[in-house]
């Protein structure tokens, strides 16, 4: 059974270098383990959808600009988020109106990416 997503879950781009950060920014009011539930509507970039390090995809005009000057070889450049529409694999369940996002929702970037949930990040420690 799939997970809830929350602010602060790790996200991974297929063509990014490192991981980034998912912020819940579209609703604070429904909460799992004192933080915001994500819904399908977090994807603004650089707010909901943190850069995921340095871009691969050529599909990204700077790193085909960068490529390109570099005579054909691969030059990643600085990752910025492209979100091209709402996180996808959602659950039913909503959060004001919007369906919560579970460990298993994607998102496409307009580079040619597919961005993923690393961990829902609402696991409890107990001790």
């Amino acid at each position: 059974m799939p997970n809830f997503v929350v602010s602060g879950a790790p996200i991974q781009c297929t063509m990014g270098t490192t991981p980034g950060t998912l912020v819940a920014t579209s609703q604070q009011t429904i909460v799992i383990n004192g933080m915001p539930a994500a819904t399908v509507r977090d994807v603004t970039p650089i707010t909901s959808v943190t850069p995921c390090g340095m871009c691969t995809s050529l599909s990204n005009p700077t790193v085909a600009s960068a490529t390109a000057a570099a005579f054909g070889v691969l030059t990643p450049m600085p990752c910025v988020p492209a979100p091209a529409g709402l996180w996808v694999g959602a659950s039913p369940v909503t959060a004001n109106g919007a369906p919560c996002l579970t460990d298993t929702s994607t998102l496409a970037c307009s580079y040619g990416g597919s961005i993923r949930i690393v961990s829902p990040s609402q696991m409890k420690v107990v001790g």
